[in-house]
């Protein structure tokens, strides 16, 4: 997986940012928050979270541990998309987040363009204790959980030709044997197992 991400701002837009590492420009989504600290020409570091979906590998910047941390627990819950929640921490800051999480706010939540009442309170009801664990124990930071590595990788692996369900089967295989694997080593373990079958 890559963590986090080094080197010269090559451009900044509405959107996004391109900061080049090792002669490759990385295109990065990121927050306006976010964006607005970096500068072109000069060196940037950002933390990233990688996306995999069926057609695209998509990276999601932040500008600390905290905010990709948060990023990774809005994901767990279903209905909840890399987008929806990147403008999440848009337009709530991490810690405005996390005290309308552990309190129950819905007002503060439906701040949020696409998230409705009925969201709001979903969001709440999964979220409420993991935000509190989170805030007590700061220093170690969330991995994104076994559901969201699988959905991610069973995707990956559909864009590039294997079934559905032999995704499935050599996905979950992999994560038999080691359910705390990032999404990068679950995807490469996974391909192995498929290749042999081929």
């Amino acid at each position: 997986m890559i963590s986090s991400v080094r080197g010269p701002v090559l451009s900044v837009g509405l959107d996004h940012a391109v900061i080049e590492v090792g002669g490759v420009g990385f295109a990065i989504q990121a927050a306006p928050s976010c964006l607005a600290t970096l500068r072109r020409g000069e060196e940037a570091q950002l933390y990233t979270a990688l996306i995999v979906r069926e057609d695209s590998l998509t990276l999601f910047g932040f500008a600390d541990t905290d905010a990709r941390d948060l990023f990774y627990m809005l994901l767990t819950v279903s209905g909840i998309g890399p987008r929806l929640g990147l403008a999440m921490l848009a337009v709530l800051e991490p810690d405005k987040l996390r005290a309308a999480l552990s309190e129950g706010n819905v007002a503060m939540l439906t701040q949020v363009p696409g998230i409705g009442k009925k969201g709001a309170e979903r969001l709440i009801i999964e979220l409420r204790d993991k935000v509190g664990a989170l805030a007590s124990g700061g220093e170690s930071p969330v991995a994104p959980t076994a559901s969201v590595v699988r959905s991610s990788v069973v995707e990956a692996l559909v864009g590039l030709g294997f079934a559905q369900r032999a995704a499935e089967q050599a996905v979950d295989g992999v994560l038999a044997e080691n359910s705390a694997g990032d999404t990068s080593v679950v995807l490469r373990k996974s391909l192995a197992i498929l290749g042999r079958k081929r």
